[in-house]
């Protein structure tokens, strides 16, 4: 370990010297190394290793354009590391924490009819149906046929901090509503 990590250090000092060919051997040899450390930091993180390359990738990219920061006297491999580190947590902060479930473990919990806890489709109807136009335009728009905010404030002529507004405010309502009714 000891050896690999003064190699690097001594090919990146010549690399810095204006030596091609020793930053060549040095991103060559330093990648598949990144490539592992990419792959165990995404599963630990619960992540998939598939992002492992981009991963490297961006590593390799910022070592390039911060190769100037770098103090020649000290060892090469903590200050690669520590950009490892932190352009794998950008990594996983970009992607979040997302689950990837396969739908058809849970085939027999997706009936084809309605689920118990659900309201149908003629009771959202009465419901909307007490509310302002605006408000029911926007939630008919967003909740009933599935339109962004975005989409449904070009539809009804109306700015996104508006539909916000009535959506929020149409929400409310029916929650007031439906809670006083139970």
């Amino acid at each position: 370990m000891r050896g690999r990590e003064d190699e690097w250090t001594g090919l990146m000092q010549s690399a810095n010297a204006g030596d091609d060919v020793a930053y060549q051997r040095l991103l060559r040899a330093v990648a598949p190394v990144l490539r592992a450390t990419a792959r165990r930091g995404l599963v630990r993180a619960g992540q998939g290793a598939d992002q492992a390359e981009d991963i490297v990738q961006d590593i390799l990219l910022a070592v390039h354009l911060k190769r100037h920061t770098w103090d020649d006297k000290a060892p090469f491999a903590p200050w690669l590391f520590a950009i490892a580190r932190n352009k794998l947590i950008d990594a996983l902060r970009r992607r979040g924490r997302r689950i990837f479930v396969n739908i058809d473990d849970f085939a027999e919990t997706l009936p084809g009819e309605q689920a118990e806890d659900t309201i149908p489709a003629t009771e959202v109807t009465t419901h909307l149906a007490t509310l302002p136009a605006g408000q029911r335009d926007v939630l008919q728009s967003i909740s009933v046929d599935g339109l962004s905010i975005k989409e449904t404030a070009a539809k009804l002529a109306m700015s996104e901090g508006a539909v916000r507004v009535a959506l929020h405010r149409g929400l409310s309502s029916l929650s007031s509503r439906m809670q006083k009714e139970q």
